[in-house]
C-alpha cells in the first residue's frame, strides 16, 4: 500500500506542474498581443494608397484666359463631291471594274459596256475615211494636170471631211461605253450587274468625295454681321462622343431665307481618317472674333461618362468628383462652362486610382497642395482675314 500511495502522489505533482506551465503561457501570449510584440500592442502594417498616405496623382489649376466666344447651331456633314454614275448611252453591261466601297482615282474606269456595234461602226468609218484621202489625192493630181474641174477637188475635199467626223464621231460613242471616275473619291453600293440592260441616265453608284467635308449649318439673321469668311468651328458628332474637330468657313449664302429668318453657312471640316461621313449630324460652334474670360482646364482633367462630364477637384487633401459642362477645346484646353471656380486645383493625371472622397497626395511635392498651374497664354492669335 505504501508504494501505491507513493505512485498517486507524484503522478499528481507531475500534473500540477503542467498545467500551471499552460496557464503561464496563456499569460505571457495575452502580454506580448497576436504579433508576439511585448507589451499588448497590436501593430500592424499599414497598406500603401491608404488615408494616411494618399494615392499619387498629377494636378493642375483652373486658369482664367480670354477666349473668342461662339454661337452654337446644329447641321449636317456633306461630301465635298457626290454623284450617281449614269451612262450616258444605252446598252448592256459587259464589266463591272471596282469593287463596292473601294477608293478610285480620278480617270479609273468603273463600267463598261457592250461595245461590238460601236467597234463595227469605227472600223466602217475608218475604212470610208481611208477611202476618202485616196480620192482627195486623186482629185489634187487630175486637177494639177488640168483633167477635172476645181468643183470636183472641192467634193472631194469635203468628202474626206465627213469622213473624218464620222470617225471621230465612232470613237466618242465608242469612249463613252466605258464609264470613268470624274474625280477621286469613295465608290459606294451597286445597283446593277453584268448582263444587265441599262437606258441613258439609269442609276449605276455613287461616288463620293470625302476628303475634306462640307457642313452645312443655319445661323439666326442677328448674327449675320458676326460671320465672316475664315472663321473657325468646332464640330461635335453624337456619332463620336468625346471628339471634336475643326473646321473653317469658305462661303455664307447671300440669301436670308424668308421662312426661318436665317442664313446657311458652309464650311469644310478636314477627314484624313475618313471617320466622318457624309449625313452625320453635327453640332457646330462657331467662333467669332469677340473674346470674354473663360475658365480652362487641361484636356486630360475630363473624365468622360456617357453623355456627362466629370473632374475630380482636390479640396483639403481629398479628391472630390465634380460634374461639369465643356464648351470649346482648344490646343489641348477646355473651356469649363459650369461646374468650376478660377484657382481650383483639379486632377490631370490618376483618375483611374481614385475615388470621391479618397485622400490624394501630389507628385513631387510630399503631400502639400501647390498643384502646378495651367499656363494661361492669353487668347490664341487673330484668324487671318481672307
Amino acid at each position: 500500500m505504501g508504494k501505491t500511495a507513493l505512485g498517486i502522489t507524484v503522478a499528481l505533482l507531475i500534473a500540477a506542474a503542467a498545467g500551471g506551465g499552460f496557464l503561464f503561457g496563456q499569460k505571457q501570449s495575452a502580454n506580448t498581443g497576436a504579433t508576439g510584440v511585448p507589451g499588448g500592442a497590436n501593430v500592424a502594417a499599414k497598406p500603401t494608397g491608404t488615408a494616411d498616405s494618399g494615392v499619387v496623382v498629377e494636378a493642375a489649376k483652373v486658369a482664367k484666359v480670354s477666349l473668342p466666344q461662339g454661337i452654337t447651331a446644329v447641321g449636317s456633314l456633306r461630301s465635298d463631291e457626290s454623284i450617281t454614275v449614269r451612262p450616258e448611252v444605252a446598252g448592256r453591261i459587259s464589266g463591272i471594274l471596282f469593287k463596292e466601297g473601294q477608293r478610285v482615282a480620278s480617270g479609273t474606269p468603273l463600267v463598261k459596256l457592250d461595245a461590238s456595234v460601236a467597234n463595227a461602226e469605227l472600223e466602217q468609218a475608218k475604212a470610208n475615211l481611208t477611202l476618202a484621202k485616196a480620192k482627195y489625192a486623186r482629185a489634187i493630181d487630175l486637177q494639177g494636170k488640168g483633167f477635172i474641174s476645181g468643183q470636183a477637188k472641192d467634193e472631194a475635199d469635203n468628202n474626206l471631211k465627213v469622213s473624218e467626223a464620222a470617225v471621230a464621231l465612232a470613237e466618242a460613242k465608242l469612249a463613252k461605253l466605258t464609264i470613268v471616275a470624274p474625280f477621286s473619291g469613295i465608290i459606294g453600293l451597286r445597283s446593277v450587274s453584268v448582263g444587265d440592260y441599262v437606258k441613258e441616265g439609269t442609276d449605276l453608284v455613287n461616288l463620293e468625295a470625302i476628303d475634306p467635308l462640307k457642313v452645312d449649318f443655319r445661323v439666326a439673321e442677328i448674327y449675320f454681321q458676326r460671320v465672316e469668311i475664315g472663321q473657325l468651328l468646332q464640330i461635335a458628332l453624337d456619332a463620336l462622343p468625346g471628339k471634336t474637330f475643326e473646321g473653317r468657313v469658305y462661303a455664307v449664302n447671300p440669301l436670308i431665307d424668308a421662312a426661318g429668318r436665317s442664313v446657311v453657312i458652309r464650311a469644310t471640316v478636314r477627314n484624313q481618317d475618313t471617320s466622318l461621313r457624309p449625313g452625320m449630324f453635327a453640332r457646330v460652334r462657331l467662333l467669332t472674333r469677340e473674346a470674354q474670360d473663360a475658365l480652362i482646364v487641361p484636356e486630360q482633367a475630363i473624365v468622360p461618362q456617357g453623355d456627362e462630364q466629370y473632374v475630380f477637384r482636390v479640396i483639403d487633401g481629398k479628391a472630390v468628383r465634380t460634374k461639369v459642362t465643356v464648351g470649346q477645346r482648344r490646343d489641348g484646353k477646355v473651356e469649363v462652362l459650369q461646374g468650376l471656380a478660377s484657382d481650383e486645383t483639379v486632377v490631370t493625371a490618376g483618375q483611374l486610382k481614385i475615388r470621391d472622397g479618397v485622400a490624394v497626395q501630389f507628385a513631387g511635392t510630399n503631400g502639400s497642395l501647390g498643384a502646378t498651374p495651367v499656363k494661361a497664354e492669353g487668347p490664341p492669335p487673330p484668324l487671318p482675314k481672307t
